[in-house]
């Protein structure tokens, strides 16, 4: 027997600060990861050599460590037109961003937007459509729905 033969089926299995599901199998349970998609996941499964019909719960201690250190160093392993962070604002550099800091910085983007006043962090700050959309019949989000009788 090897050791991974040996090994206890792990439900729940953490990685990058997100707890994962080990009844998926390695592609989809990878991308249940916030900022990772199925192609950067599959990417991920080929760096570590695991092969794709193993489950999450199925790994060895050794294989999510592997995983754990692929993920923190993805624009190493992704061509830079996979990675959802391009050309940062600040840095300049392609970035890929995941879990928690992904939210951060969408934050501080809406947040820079406001603070200059530009056209869609005005559309932001007042709750409307900020991508081209109509918003004469679509975007009515608090209102009253129909129109209410007079009580006699």
């Amino acid at each position: 027997m090897t050791d991974e033969t040996n090994n206890e089926f792990r439900y729940q299995v953490r990685i990058a600060e997100s707890n994962i599901d080990g009844n998926f199998r390695i592609d989809h349970g990878i991308s249940q990861i916030k900022g990772i998609g199925i192609r950067v996941a599959a990417r991920i499964r080929r760096a570590a050599q695991i092969p794709r019909s193993k489950k999450m719960g199925d790994l060895s201690e050794k294989e999510i460590d592997q995983i754990k250190g692929l993920v923190a160093e993805i624009p190493s392993h992704v061509p830079y037109w996979m990675l959802n962070r391009r050309n940062d604002y600040e840095t300049g550099a392609d970035i890929h961003l995941y879990s928690s800091d992904l939210d951060l910085q969408y934050r501080d983007d809406i947040n820079r937007l406001k603070k200059i006043r530009c056209y869609r962090g005005t559309r932001h700050e007042t709750g409307k459509k900020s991508r081209g959309q109509r918003t004469r019949s679509n975007g009515r989000k608090g209102l009253a729905v129909g129109v209410v009788r007079k009580k006699r």
